[in-house]
């Protein structure tokens, strides 16, 4: 092989051993939880605020070793409290509620609140099965598009015994 060819050869088999990079962008999420790396895909066209909060969040580095406090077989896994508990959230203000017609079945991420409708803040739940009587009630913001094995995959449990946690939280355009 001519020593031209042999560079191409080379430069063509070490581009395919680069990492690639990950796919999506400003609209696009990679939770890396500790089961392993789940894509959700951001809805700003249902709940705006709500995206651009779980964004700025993300971008902080508040999520990162966030555990899931509180899983239930066929329902949800819900995490976004610092604390652990189910009773915190980050130090900015509620958001009001971007309630739509998308309905939450599975892989479907929406807002954790309290009772009243304005109160979510940073806790957010990924739906294992359809919760079709959440609808019109929580904020629906993104949905699971790869990785929903790895939320199946979470410690079950209110709270699990041994909780899974997100490693990390990333905005694809900044990974």
């Amino acid at each position: 092989m001519a020593p031209k060819a042999k560079a191409k050869a080379a430069t063509a088999k070490t581009a395919s051993k680069a990492p690639a990079k990950p796919k999506g962008g400003e609209d696009t999420l990679l939770l890396q939880l500790s089961t392993g790396l789940v894509t959700i895909k951001l809805r700003p066209d249902l709940a705006p605020l709500h995206v651009a909060r779980i964004k700025e969040l993300a971008r902080e580095g508040f999520y990162d070793g966030v555990v899931f406090h509180r899983v239930i077989p066929a329902f949800m896994a819900q995490g976004g409290d610092p604390t652990g508990t189910g009773m915190g959230g980050s130090k900015k203000p509620n958001l009001p509620a971007e309630f739509s017609r998308e309905p939450h079945v599975r892989g479907v991420c929406s807002m954790a609140r309290s009772a009243s409708e304005n109160s979510a803040n940073s806790q957010f739940f990924i739906c294992f099965d359809d919760a079709r009587f959440l609808d019109g009630k929580y904020t629906v913001w993104g949905e699971v598009t790869e990785g929903m094995e790895h939320v199946d995959a979470l410690p079950k449990g209110e709270p699990p015994r041994d909780p899974g946690h997100i490693v990390s939280m990333k905005v694809a355009a900044d990974a």
